[in-house]
């Protein structure tokens, strides 16, 4: 390579945003996890240290940080705390696969054996997570007047809750009885909810109340935007109770723009059971009212 000196330079020197300063390696890494855990099982974590700097110098104090690669959960970590040093709202999103560990290799028996203790599978995703839970504790007690959001959710792929149809061309009659339901029967309803949060553009951190109205568990999501009553049994009796309850909870909960009422179709003893309660959802101006 040629030597150059500045003064030989046509082009502007980049100037070099990273103030000088000591930002951590790994071995600062292995003793923050360490410290939080109160044990090695993860090999050559990131510092969190110099992922706070990284996130200082490359957000705004609202943006959203994205970690395709979590491994322990250091960039996590690091966002939280740096909200905390700064005030800021960023969230995170992070990215693990469920990677087994096995006791018998003997770099991953620390981390197995940790599982064990936390009796949780033996995977990776599960130390991300523990460690998250820790930070959050650690960073709490460390800034009581921090009025942020330390907690997170965890969401994996699957495929939708909403059975297709994929009929037995050899038995049509079983597969049409089959098909009355439209959902599958291994799903919870926290399941439904989320996909429904997702088809409809929400944000899957949107705020979630549930009320019971009518002996049936009522949820509202984000401020009323949505609301979702995933009961497995509506009778005609049940109608009026129900949708008076949900209409005076709408006028409460106020939302801006139009509410989005969801109900299981299979729920409904008959057709005119769920006639009778869109119309009246409809009368008080609840008219976009879905059955899955």
């Amino acid at each position: 390579a040629i030597k150059m000196f500045l003064s030989e330079a046509r082009d502007i020197t980049p100037i070099n945003f990273w103030e000088h300063g000591y930002a951590g390696n790994t071995d600062d890494g292995t003793k923050d996890l360490r410290d939080l855990l109160g044990e090695k099982v993860f090999d050559n974590p990131k510092p969190v240290q110099l992922i706070k700097r990284v996130t200082e110098h490359g957000s705004d104090s609202d943006s959203i940080v994205l970690d395709f690669f979590a491994g322990s959960g250091t960039t996590g970590h690091a966002v939280m705390a740096q909200n905390a040093l700064d005030g800021g709202k960023r969230r995170y999103i992070i990215v693990q696969l469920p990677e087994p560990l096995d006791p018998n290799n003997k770099d991953q028996k620390a981390a197995a054996d940790f599982c064990d203790k936390l009796n949780k599978p033996r995977s990776i995703a599960e130390l991300t997570k523990e460690r998250l839970r820790c930070a959050a504790k650690k960073i709490k007690s460390e800034n009581p007047l921090f009025p942020g959001v330390l907690g997170f959710r965890v969401f994996k792929l699957d495929s939708s809750n909403i059975r297709a149809w994929e009929p037995d061309r050899d038995n049509l009659p079983i597969s049409l009885q089959e098909s009355v339901e439209h959902l599958k029967t291994d799903r919870t309803e926290a399941d439904i909810l989320y996909e429904l949060l997702l088809k409809l553009g929400l944000d899957l951190c949107v705020a979630n109340e549930q009320k019971k109205i009518a002996g049936k568990i009522v949820q509202s999501i984000g401020g009323g935007v949505l609301i979702a009553c995933l009961a497995e049994k509506i009778v005609r009796e049940e109608v009026e109770p129900l949708t008076q309850g949900i209409i005076a909870w709408h006028r409460t909960l106020a939302p801006v723009g139009e509410t989005t009422c969801v109900f299981r179709d299979s729920a409904f003893a008959d057709d005119v059971t769920k006639t009778n309660l869109a119309a009246i959802l409809n009368q008080y101006g609840l008219g976009q009212v879905r059955s899955l």
